[in-house]
């Protein structure tokens, strides 16, 4: 019972650990970028028993956000066209479809956020968990942007 438990824990941990060129895609950053981060400590990375370094997915999102562009406008531009300014981008965690409406959890760091979308503007998006996404906020509405 023990070893099963240790065992499930393991392979959970081993499941939110990405190597470092699957993290550099999805930060839409180079192999030799990650190396750097990882040697200037800008990105926290384990290593294997083989001594290879695995990036936490908690860590590739922390960083989503900073790496669509190397300077202000350019990330303006590669977020969207869109007006509204407070847009987090995040991961999707969840696409729940019922009827008309779906629900969508985005997990940005350590934080969650829910939206409620129709259905049909999910199934558009063509939004599956594990993507990247962007929540935008305005007033009392969250929407959901695919990046």
């Amino acid at each position: 019972m023990v070893k099963d438990s240790k065992a499930r824990r393991s392979k959970e941990k081993n499941q939110d650990l990405l190597k470092l060129r699957e993290a550099a895609l999805e930060l839409r950053v180079s192999f030799p970028t990650i190396k750097q981060w990882i040697y200037k400590r800008k990105i926290r990375s384990v290593r294997t028993a083989g001594g290879h370094h695995r990036i936490p997915q908690r860590e590739v999102d922390r960083l989503l956000f900073r790496t669509r562009g190397k300077t202000g406008p350019e990330r303006a531009l590669a977020i969207r066209h869109v007006s509204g300014r407070n847009q987090l981008v995040g991961r999707i965690d969840g696409v729940r479809i019922s009827g008309l409406m779906a629900e969508v959890k985005l997990s940005i760091g350590d934080q969650q956020i829910t939206s409620i979308i129709t259905a049909s503007s999910a199934r558009e998006m063509n939004l599956k968990p594990g993507q990247t996404a962007a929540a935008l906020i305005k007033a009392t509405e969250v929407m959901i942007l695919r990046v």
